[in-house]
């Protein structure tokens, strides 16, 4: 007989707030008593959870630019979630944890390049930290289009979570996967979370006060009876954002505890995760995505890239995209000028760049490896400062800088600052100077409560950038030019 399943989803992220010119985080008076908001979230919801033993019992990711943070902050903290994940996978044979695009970029309003490395770097990110395979990778703000789900097929993912109304499906049962099938006979497997019991767990907190009533009154009726009648495997599943529990809403750690390792006992219901789910049950029903749509936003993803009314006040967000836009544009123009008299494919190399990121090969050997040729220091430091300058442009595409109603927030300053970094970096590897085309394109870009103008965020970052020893100017995760 098929026991009920329940699962908890947990996106664990933070966006990058280090300053590209000295890798380290401003202080950030909002966080006070803690030096910045990365400390104060740590101390409130991933290390009590991690203490707690959560990071085992639920389908979590863990963003990679957190993921950094947290090895330097805390790695023992980080070592408790990859241990945990690693418990299941050594005794069902697949873990728990899934891989996150490298940037949280919105993939559906990403260049195919850029999907590519997003999907690339965020599946060796996650191999680099949790030493296997991710079977699953969260789409950031689950931003999807048949594109994305093609770009993660090819590189060998096999789920996904949506929300339901992603889905082209009528009378949507939530309580099983689909199945989208692609082209070259390629598929997608889609777990669509309940959204009543979702959105009540992130935005009720008397919802969340008691687990046995939560079990009792809120999970326990979503379970079909004619499902269970019949012996049908059904499994309902929660996301939520992985902050909800014990920084947005205090205590929410132990409730997701005991609701895992309390109340569940005596009950007829088995916690798993969409990879252990898969192990035991095939998916037999299929359906077809709305294109352009994510979780977080009732207009699809209009919300980075233009005005909605999710966030009034948001005529600052086109043009910051169109900027952006141009301006990768320009940048790649540079970087495929250079690398591609060298090698065939450029963004290959570029893919790969990140496992000179984790120190895994040295950029002399990658160059090599991928060209057969042994570069001259002038060219490996030229290729060098390419590489660092297409980091930045990634970052300046993550997708909290259009997130909210202002632009003058740490985000969207904080992607500014990373677009002018490419720039800097772009411009001491070829003498090509981007600057007067970027101030042209972002002097649109205008904050409505302050006045600041993105064309004064690039300009200061770039003042700095020039009283910079040469030798400081890499982005925060720096090459490795020789082994």
């Amino acid at each position: 007989m098929a026991a009920p399943s329940f699962c908890v989803h947990g996106h664990f992220y933070q966006p990058p707030r280090e300053d590209p010119l000295t890798a380290e985080i401003p202080l950030e008076p909002g966080a006070a008593p803690y030096r910045n908001w990365n400390e104060r979230i740590h101390n409130q919801c991933y290390r009590p959870n991690a203490d707690l033993g959560n990071f085992e019992k639920i389908s979590f990711d863990v963003g990679p630019t957190l993921v950094d943070w947290m090895i330097s902050y805390d790695p023992v903290a980080f070592r408790q979630i990859v241990e945990q994940d690693r418990k299941n996978l050594e005794k069902y044979g697949v873990g728990n944890a899934m891989a996150q695009a490298y940037n949280h970029t919105i993939l559906p309003l990403a260049t195919p390049h850029d999907k590519y490395t997003q999907v690339l770097w965020g599946i060796a990110d996650f191999e680099y930290h949790f030493g296997h395979k991710p079977a699953g990778m969260w789409l950031p703000e689950t931003a999807v289009n048949n594109e994305t789900l093609e770009v993660l097929a090819e590189c060998g993912i096999e789920y996904i979570i949506l929300a339901p109304w992603q889905a082209d499906v009528k009378d949507l049962d939530s309580s099983h996967p689909y199945r989208v099938d692609l082209s070259a006979g390629r598929r997608m497997d889609v777990f669509f979370y309940n959204q009543d019991l979702s959105t009540r767990i992130s935005f009720d907190p008397g919802a969340t006060i008691n687990a046995d009533n939560f079990l009792v009154d809120l999970l326990l009726p979503k379970f079909r009876s004619s499902k269970s009648i019949n012996d049908d495997p059904q499994l309902i599943m929660i996301a939520s954002d992985g902050e909800l529990y014990g920084h947005h809403q205090p205590f929410r750690d132990k409730f997701l505890g005991y609701l895992l390792n309390g109340a569940l006992t005596g009950q007829d219901i088995k916690a798993s995760y969409p990879a252990l789910w898969l192990q035991d049950h095939p998916v037999y029903h299929t359906a077809n995505i709305h294109q352009n749509t994510s979780w977080s936003c009732s207009h699809g993803v209009t919300r980075w890239k233009g005005m909605c009314s999710c966030t009034p006040h948001g005529n600052w967000k086109a043009p910051l995209r169109n900027a952006f836009d141009e301006l990768a544009r320009a940048l790649d123009g540079q970087y495929l000028a250079v690398i591609q008299p060298l090698l065939q494919d450029a963004w290959q190399l570029r893919h790969q760049y990140i496992h000179v990121l984790h120190g895994q090969v040295s950029l002399l050997d990658l160059v090599g490896s991928l060209t057969g040729k042994i570069l001259e220091p002038e060219e490996l430091k030229k290729v060098d400062l390419l590489l660092k300058a297409q980091f930045e442009r990634q970052r300046m595409f993550t997708s909290c800088g259009w997130f909210f109603d202002d632009f003058d927030r740490i985000e969207p300053r904080n992607n500014v600052a990373y677009a002018a970094q490419a720039v800097w970096l772009t411009n001491l590897a070829t003498g090509v100077n981007l600057e007067f085309q970027a101030l042209a394109l972002l002097k649109s870009v205008k904050s409505w409560r302050s006045g600041l103008r993105a064309d004064m965020v690039f300009s200061h970052h770039l003042q700095r950038a020039r009283k910079t020893p040469q030798l400081r100017q890499s982005s925060a995760a720096a090459s490795n030019l020789s082994s």
